[in-house]
């Protein structure tokens, strides 16, 4: 009877279970209940948020080499064999890598390195398709192509094109992009490795002279490469003063660093493998030592710098400093390339998250159904300014893209500055944004998030490092920094603006002058919702930063020094430059809105630019109180619309992710299927 009893409940359990999981895969993303209907009611007077036409939305995202990104999904979906498997060790990982590399190149007919010379914005795209089907692949591509392929394309001259292009395009010739060293990384012009010239044998001799200049994080080093642009010191002896060598400054060399038939490593190389890392384990790091490795005087990458025969040094350039310049700044791309994958990521992160947060059901009113969990604000709060985000950077870093393409064909001083701003800051930015973000999407599903199979694990760990490589992204702010102190002098001395900080060019006193006391306490929703005043006050912060940080550099260098005033202020600094940024970005999606041609969209686009715009004022709000630029009441009025905002685009959140238009081979995540989510996720555990 016990036992009899037992059965009965267990069944009936399971019934329960079976119905409660029926709920939630027949009622997904309907609106949960009277819940939200009293929320709205009572918070925009029964307006409704835009009208959604998804297939318009997705084609006025859409870039402009779409076909040739769904030609490589099909390609990929109908290769199993190809797709990168949750549990994989590090060396089967690095083997499916590069073979999945190798399939993309001699299989699916892509030849990458041309596009990297004639048209970035198809290698971009390409770049964004590989890093989706596994992040290790992109990266690996971005290395043989972008780095190693780039470098000698870009620093190297016509003889250097002529035997290499074909060869590095066809993955005949897997390379190696070796500036970073043990002791030096974001320093450069520090890099202690050295490229002596040997005029007897008219070879250049590379050495490594201290364990601080072994060659470290070298990507397809530690397995595939078989040759590296090596970054060292050329050294001309005798050129120097009294005689002694004469130090020229940083310069890119080919170095062989395997036989080409064997595969073994050449003499006085010595390779080591870095070994397992938090993430990426699909690319072969590695290390490399050179003793007296010598290669012919043709290896040099010449472009900006050129030794003869009898040993003597010419350029076009007439400083160390700017021939470093130059041969950095033909480097500008892989940042370029960093920040337009990152937003790749935060989409599929964002997508999972919300489709997750669409169909999870979870408490409710008494004796009421369970509500979805989107329907919390505290998860509105979450994710909604995150996919807000994720639509400006989309917009922001279309706009990279577009300027790196234009500087790439026409070479123009402006755009050359503009780029190298861009990409530092939106690199750093949107970098750092995506790998906070993927830990918050992570929490936003609870127990399922951590999951392996969601793929948030994954996404961060293999994401992380976007923070640190192509330049560290505290770096890179410093820079963007230095960038708009030199704006800010140009502008008192009558000078010319660059694109990116054009809204300079507006008289400062109107952004640093008292704010006018009636706007301050402005509190309507059309004044939140006018781009003028969220576009004003973004730039309003960045101007007063601006200006604040020159005086206080001003006053800490007469005690300090010139560094020791920029250590003092470093905090400041980087905030000055992330606001900067955060105007651009904010100017761009705003452009897009005004540019899209259906009013439906348009609506669409514009709901979610104010969402982006009021959260990022809010989540500074202290800054524009200090100043008066924004009035207790007003404040209040921004927290209260930007929670209303986040519940309209609660409202058509399904219809935004599924406009990124990702294919479920990207997503890939159980939980963030488009349909049948649960059904996917128990069958892989075995039910």
């Amino acid at each position: 009877m016990e036992s009899d009893r037992t059965a009965d409940e267990t069944a009936q359990r399971a019934l329960r279970r079976i119905q409660r999981l029926s709920l939630h895969l027949s009622h997904p993303s309907s609106p949960s209940n009277g819940l939200d209907l009293l929320y709205q009611s009572q918070c925009s007077g029964g307006r409704r948020p835009p009208v959604v036409n998804r297939a318009e939305l997705t084609e006025f995202m859409r870039g402009p080499h779409r076909e040739i990104q769904e030609r490589l999904f099909e390609f990929f979906n109908a290769r199993p064999e190809l797709q990168t498997p949750v549990e994989i060790s590090m060396a089967e990982h690095r083997e499916l890598c590069m073979r999945q590399l190798t399939a993309l190149v001699r299989e699916a007919g892509v030849r990458p390195l041309k596009f990297v010379l004639e048209d970035p914005s198809l290698y971009f795209s390409i770049l964004e398709t590989a890093g989706g089907i596994d992040i290790s692949l992109g990266i690996k591509m971005g290395v043989q192509y972008s780095l190693w392929g780039g470098s000698v394309m870009n620093l190297g001259t016509e003889k250097h094109k002529d035997k290499y292009f074909n060869k590095i395009d066809s993955l005949e010739y897997p390379g190696c992009f070796a500036m970073t060293e043990l002791h030096h990384g974001s320093n450069v012009q520090g890099l202690q490795t050295t490229a002596t010239f040997d005029p007897i044998t008219d070879e250049f001799v590379i050495n490594t002279p201290n364990d601080g200049a072994i060659k470290w994080w070298i990507g397809n080093a530690a397995v595939h490469g078989k040759f590296a642009t090596v970054f060292a010191r050329l050294i001309l002896p005798l050129q120097g003063e009294g005689g002694a060598p004469a130090d020229m400054g940083v310069h890119a060399f080919i170095v062989p660093i395997r036989d080409m038939d064997t595969h073994c490593t050449l003499p006085g190389i010595e390779i080591h493998d870095c070994g397992h890392k938090i993430g990426l384990n699909g690319v072969d790091n590695g290390a490399l030592r050179f003793c007296s490795v010598r290669i012919p005087r043709d290896n040099l990458l010449n472009r900006f710098g050129d030794v003869s025969r009898d040993g003597k040094y010419t350029s076009s350039l007439p400083t160390i400093n700017k021939r470093f310049a130059a041969t950095l700044g033909e480097l500008v791309g892989g940042r370029v390339g960093l920040a337009f994958s990152s937003v790749s990521v935060l989409k599929v992160a964002t997508t999972i998250a919300v489709r997750y947060s669409l169909l999870r059901q979870q408490f409710g009113p008494p004796k009421q159904p369970e509500i979805s969990i989107l329907d919390y604000q505290s998860q509105q709060h979450k994710l909604m300014p995150m996919l807000a985000s994720a639509y400006a950077f989309h917009f922001a870093t279309r706009y990279l893209v577009d300027r790196y393409s234009e500087m790439k064909k026409s070479h123009d001083d402006e755009v050359v500055g503009d780029v190298h701003a861009l990409s530092a800051g939106l690199k750093a930015y949107i970098t750092s944004y995506t790998a906070k973000s993927l830990s918050v999407c992570r929490e936003a599903c609870g127990g399922h998030g951590y999951a392996a199979v969601n793929r948030f694990g994954i996404l961060r760990n293999d994401h992380d490092i976007f923070q640190t490589f192509e330049g560290d992204n505290t770096v890179l702010l410093q820079q963007v920094a230095i960038d708009l102190l030199k704006q800010y002098k140009e502008k008192f001395r009558g000078g010319t603006l660059t694109v990116t900080w054009n809204y300079l060019r507006e008289s400062m006193s109107a952004y640093l002058s008292q704010p006018n006391p009636v706007t301050v306490r402005w509190e309507g929703e059309d004044h939140l919702r006018d781009p003028n005043f969220q576009l004003d006050a973004f730039r309003y912060r960045t101007s007063r930063l601006l200006q604040s940080v020159a005086v206080r550099l001003r006053k800490h260098s007469k005690t300090l020094g010139g560094f020791g005033a920029w250590n003092r202020c470093l905090n400041h600094l980087l905030t000055l430059a992330e606001s900067h940024i955060e105007s651009v970005i904010l100017a761009r999606f705003i452009e897009c809105v005004k540019s899209c041609p259906n009013k439906n969209t348009r609506d669409t686009l514009k709901l979610v630019c104010d969402l982006y715009a009021l959260d990022r004022i809010l989540n500074d709000i202290g800054t524009y109180r200090n100043v008066d630029y924004i009035s207790p009441n007003k404040a209040k009025a921004i927290n209260k619309l930007t929670e209303f905002l986040s519940f309209q685009v609660r409202l058509i959140a399904r219809e935004l992710v599924d406009a990124f238009d990702f294919p479920d081979l990207i997503t890939r995540a159980p939980i963030g299927m488009q349909s049948e989510a649960y059904a996917q996720y128990t069958q892989y555990v075995g039910f």
